[in-house]
């Protein structure tokens, strides 16, 4: 490249040499990695209150490093004994049917008569990137900055199974932590609202009016699981459209066997934007509360979902450690490529991984 700066006609011309790139790093800045608290620290911080404990704590449960999952499953046994004093509640609904609003104003509601409150939201992860927004805190701009309340989202990374144990995990944490109300948000799709229909004590269904959408809504699988269903953006214009879908929802529930706790689910139309009839869907879920207490229903649910998830610890653990072996780490592509020829069936191939895991010989350690 040719610099006119040295032709011979600029012979006084002295171009100075610049200024030195200064170093991207300030070079008085001390790295300090923090020191991981071990287990007994985390358990005397979470029992304390401290949510800094708390939330290092759920990162461990979430954690994929087996060094992580040891330590958060020692500080989950020691405070199992703190936990089950709260009240778990489910919330689901289409996206957009308003479920972190409606969860800011149920939150508020809640907190103003006393206690603390834990939102675990479960954020959808691209499918492509496994990449999650975790935006959920920016729409509950109230509760998000309470003193009393913890928000925890958490992304599924495409495994709604693991993202509901680590959630149950994180439940017990926040229970022993003082937080008497957990609320549970879903993705609102898919197999989410069975994973969290299974470690909550009341299952809420957001539904929405004037969509289009109100057949869509009445599918047997969800209104089964519902304890209660709400209609949210009841204001303005849309009022008469909301105690339509009522009506409807209500009609459909009619049709439905009796729930095993002996509930009758209720329809109610509120506006979380407006924070209209708030108080009244509080006293359905009160109410809810009361009566399976007081059938002994509660506790019959609890031990059945404790017994629910042991089996589903076994078969993730069981799962972990056969795509982990690596004799199968070994074995897998070549009988998948062999699917791929078909030169086997995808059912042989699965029959020869299986014989083999169970052939190989545990070692020590």
């Amino acid at each position: 490249m040719e610099h006119p700066e040295n032709d011979s006609k600029y012979i006084g011309l002295q171009v100075n040499g610049g200024v030195a790139q200064p170093p991207v790093v300030n070079p008085y800045l001390q790295h300090r990695r923090r020191r991981m608290a071990t287990p007994a620290e985390l358990v005397e911080g979470i029992l304390k209150g401290d949510i800094t404990m708390l939330s290092r704590a759920v990162t461990l449960v979430e954690s994929l490093v087996p060094e992580h999952q040891a330590m958060a499953q020692e500080v989950i046994e020691k405070c199992l004994p703190y936990s089950g004093n709260s009240r778990r509640i489910g919330i689901t609904g289409v996206p957009g049917a308003g479920k972190s609003t409606s969860i800011d104003v149920f939150g508020l509601h809640v907190l103003k008569g006393g206690g603390k409150l834990a939102v675990l939201a479960i954020d959808p992860s691209s499918e492509r990137t496994k990449g999650s927004i975790l935006g959920d805190k920016t729409r509950m701009e109230k509760l998000s900055v309470h003193p009393d309340a913890f928000i925890r989202p958490s992304p599924s990374a495409g495994s709604l199974g693991g993202v509901a144990r680590k959630t149950r995990e994180t439940i017990v944490l926040c229970e022993a932590a003082g937080f008497n109300n957990v609320f549970v948000e879903t993705v609102g799709v898919g197999q989410s609202e069975t994973a969290v229909h299974s470690m909550v004590d009341f299952f809420l269904l957001i539904q929405l009016a004037g969509t289009g959408d109100e057949l869509q809504g009445i599918k047997r699988g969800i209104m089964e699981m519902a304890d209660g269903i709400v209609i949210n953006k009841a204001d303005g214009d849309n009022v008469h459209r909301a105690q339509l879908a009522q009506a409807q929802f209500k009609s459909a529930l009619q049709l439905f066997p009796p729930t095993a706790s002996g509930w009758k689910p209720e329809v109610l139309t509120y506006s979380g934007y407006y924070e209209l009839g708030i108080p009244e869907v509080w006293d359905m879920i009160d109410r809810y509360f009361d009566y399976v207490k007081g059938n002994g229903y509660f506790f019959r649910r609890r031990q059945e979902q404790a017994r629910y998830w042991m089996y589903e610890s076994i078969n993730e653990q069981l799962r972990d450690h056969f795509y982990r072996n690596p004799e199968i780490e070994t074995v897998l592509p070549n009988l998948e490529h062999e699917v791929l020829a078909d030169r086997l069936s995808s059912f042989v191939a699965a029959r020869k991984a299986l014989d083999l895991y169970f052939n190989i010989k545990p070692t020590n350690g």
